[in-house]
């Protein structure tokens, strides 16, 4: 009896053993410790980012798996290999991992793009491709958007008067391209320009100046590979990166110019103060098929607030330097301007589907330079096989920005910009790309919802810098630095320049 109870033992034993051997490999990647996994080599290496694109190029690999603690990471820098991820096998690759930043962030993931795959997600995705983001509303927002399309060149207007008269101005292109975005995303959320009083020349206040510093802290440490998402029981014990002060501290700077006005809104509409829907902030207390909580509306308010924020002036900053430095480059933009809008009018939406070379400048900035070096991190909830490689259950799968849009084998000298590469004859040139040769606006079920607004303010604030003013480097500087910063992708030096109007002076807004 013990003889054949040893004998089935080690059967079963053997056959434990079996699927692994039958099962293909992981992803290539450096070796893993017991336990730990690369967890040391990882904080020897920062940023992190940076020595994941060069394991990736060392190893001669387009996707690579390393392991910290229990958990894989996948990265993924080709657009066959990620579509099978995001698109071919999405119903398994749609979901969030955990992590401190994204819940801060989201309150508990009461948002939509940090929520895990479930009703909540389900219901949130609804309501923002519905009512929020839909065509139709897009419209309503027509007037809100030509405000501040006005407020930025009214702003960089005033930058070029002296008590003479209009002359050439020194200004910030970082600081143009942030406070139009965060200047739109106000308008179109809560119905005003500013939190406080802004200053007299257009530009922000104190509050739009710390509100934007506080979003782009929260947007550095979300999902940056911080310890304690790896070994959760250490979020007990300590704040091991330091990660989790900062992000408080962002957060509740960020939410205390918010979260006032949102509880106001509410009990106006509470009391019978207000009546009418003026701005999306109005829309989400009135929802009918499906009411919100508080804190749900103000977890998707901070999503929408970052999501508009950083993507389109990291955008425009790269795109201005870059056109800057090749002369060529603008004066086909402004040609383009100049013949199908022309100069006695400023350009309108309504010009955005005729503007292909506009279009074509901001799609290779976006490839070239994206905001960020992988997407917001998928978490796949079956084991899996792809491009032949065995994916865990659990495991965390992030596609290279950086290696899509700076792949050799589909693009040509893929490190100089060139907007010409996007040019198809007359065929509307699309910002989209559902190949992944570059990474705008994702796709699959995680998709970005806000195309067609990311789409119309990125390039609606293009066409006005390059319509309005003519733009030249200061002084003693020959040419635009393009270095990238080492812990992120954002340009290493502010873009400044030196503008002056190049249109007559009565269509430049002035109130």
């Amino acid at each position: 009896m013990i003889i054949f109870f040893l004998i089935l033992m080690s059967i079963c034993y053997l056959f434990s053993f079996l699927p692994s051997k039958l099962r293909p490999s992981l992803p290539p990647g450096p070796t893993p410790l017991p336990y730990i996994g690369n967890l040391i080599t990882m904080l020897r290496n920062k940023p992190t980012f940076r020595w994941i694109h060069r394991m990736m190029d060392e190893m001669n690999t387009k996707i690579l798996s390393f392991r910290i603690g229990g958990i894989h990471v996948i990265a993924v820098s080709d657009p066959k290999i990620a579509l099978e991820f995001l698109k071919d096998q999405d119903g398994i690759f749609s979901s969030r991992p955990d992590s401190m930043s994204g819940y801060l962030t989201s309150s508990g993931y009461l948002d939509t793009v940090l929520a895990p795959m479930g009703d909540h997600w389900k219901k949130m995705r609804k309501i923002i491709t519905r009512e929020i983001l839909s065509g139709a509303r897009h419209q309503w927002l027509l007037k809100k958007r030509n405000e501040e399309d006005d407020n930025i060149m009214r702003y960089i207007y005033n930058q070029c008067k002296t008590n003479h008269g209009v002359t050439r101005g020194f200004v910030n292109v970082r600081v143009i391209a942030q406070q139009y975005t965060n200047n739109i995303v106000r308008k179109l959320v809560f119905g005003s320009t500013y939190f406080g009083k802004g200053s007299e020349d257009g530009g922000p206040g104190d509050e739009e100046i710390e509100h934007a510093d506080s979003l782009l802290t929260i947007l550095a440490y979300l999902n940056a590979f911080c310890v304690t998402d790896y070994f959760p029981w250490l979020r007990w014990i300590t704040d091991f990166d330091g990660h989790e002060k900062i992000v408080r501290n962002a957060i509740h700077n960020a939410r205390k110019y918010q979260d006032p006005l949102i509880d106001e809104r509410i009990q106006q509409w509470k009391d019978g103060a207000r009546m009418q829907q003026e701005d999306l902030l109005d829309v989400f207390i009135t929802l009918e098929t499906t009411r919100l909580t508080a804190d749900e509306i103000k977890a998707q308010i901070l999503d929408i607030v970052l999501a508009g924020f950083d993507n389109v002036s990291n955008n425009i900053e790269w795109a201005m330097a870059e056109m800057i430095n090749q002369p060529l480059v603008f004066d086909k933009a402004v040609y383009e301007l100049d013949s199908i809008v022309g100069r006695d009018r400023l350009v309108q939406e309504s010009d955005l589907p005729n503007l292909n070379y506009i279009k074509s400048c901001v799609k290779e900035a976006f490839r070239l330079h994206p905001v960020a070096p992988f997407n917001v991190p998928h978490v796949t909830t079956a084991n899996s096989t792809v491009a032949g490689y065995f994916i865990p259950k659990g495991s965390h799968v992030i596609v290279s920005r950086l290696g899509l849009g700076r792949n050799p084998m589909v693009w040509d000298d893929p490190l100089t910009f060139n907007p010409d590469r996007h040019m198809n004859g007359d065929k509307e040139v699309m910002l989209t790309d559902h190949n992944l040769h570059t990474f705008t606006f994702s796709t699959g079920r995680r998709g970005c919802p806000a195309v067609l607004l990311g789409s119309t303010m990125t390039v609606m604030l293009l066409a006005r810098l390059v319509q309005g003013f003519t733009w030249e480097l200061p002084l003693n500087e020959p040419y635009v630095d393009l270095k990238e910063n080492l812990h992120d992708l954002q340009k290493a030096k502010t873009l400044f320049a030196l503008v002056k109007p190049r249109l007559p002076i009565n269509l430049y807004p002035t109130n």
